[in-house]
């Protein structure tokens, strides 16, 4: 006589796990699709035992509607929102054209503003601040030449600078 291992006297190993998403055997960003396949696929596995099934349907049931509550109401993850919009291509274009200036640049500026704020406070005239002005030139042209290490075009722009300046400003 023949024995057979009937499919009813197989138990699911997963049977008393609490996940969900363990129990079925899928990770947490599996889609519908996925979700629905693991549960198919153990059904018919287990489908002899109804305490495997009923904790396998139990699995299915708590994630399905953890999908549709999560649909319903979104939720704003602002990390992953940062995540993704820092690595966005604006993003990077914009972030490649900035950089952090290193703690000389910024003593260099400091003390810059600080001459020129003196020598406003200092020298005032009534005919306008002349000496704060090339000073000013000159320390827009320095800083210029030391970011792109071209004497021309430190020049230029820092004149350029100057100019827009002088025709901007209120007389």
């Amino acid at each position: 006589m023949f024995t057979t291992i009937s499919a009813c006297s197989v138990v699911f190993p997963r049977i008393h796990v609490r996940d969900p998403y363990k129990r079925l055997g899928i990770s947490r960003e599996a889609s519908e699709d996925e979700i629905q396949a693991a549960r198919k696929f153990l059904i018919n596995q287990y489908g002899g035992h109804k305490p495997s099934v009923d904790a396998i349907e139990s699995a299915h049931d708590k994630i399905i509607m953890q999908k549709f509550y999560d649909r319903k109401n979104p939720k704003i993850d602002f990390k992953k929102k940062a995540r993704e919009m820092k690595q966005s291509r604006f993003m990077q274009f914009v972030i490649s054209r900035f950089q952090t200036p290193s703690t000389n640049v910024i003593i260099k500026s400091a003390i810059a503003f600080l001459v020129l704020g003196a020598l406003t406070f200092l020298f005032p005239t009534e005919e306008g601040p002349t000496l704060q002005v090339a000073i000013s030139l000159i320390a827009t042209i320095y800083f210029l030449h030391d970011r792109l290490k071209s004497k021309l075009w430190a020049f230029l722009y820092g004149y350029v600078e100057n100019v827009f300046h002088f025709f901007s400003s209120p007389r």
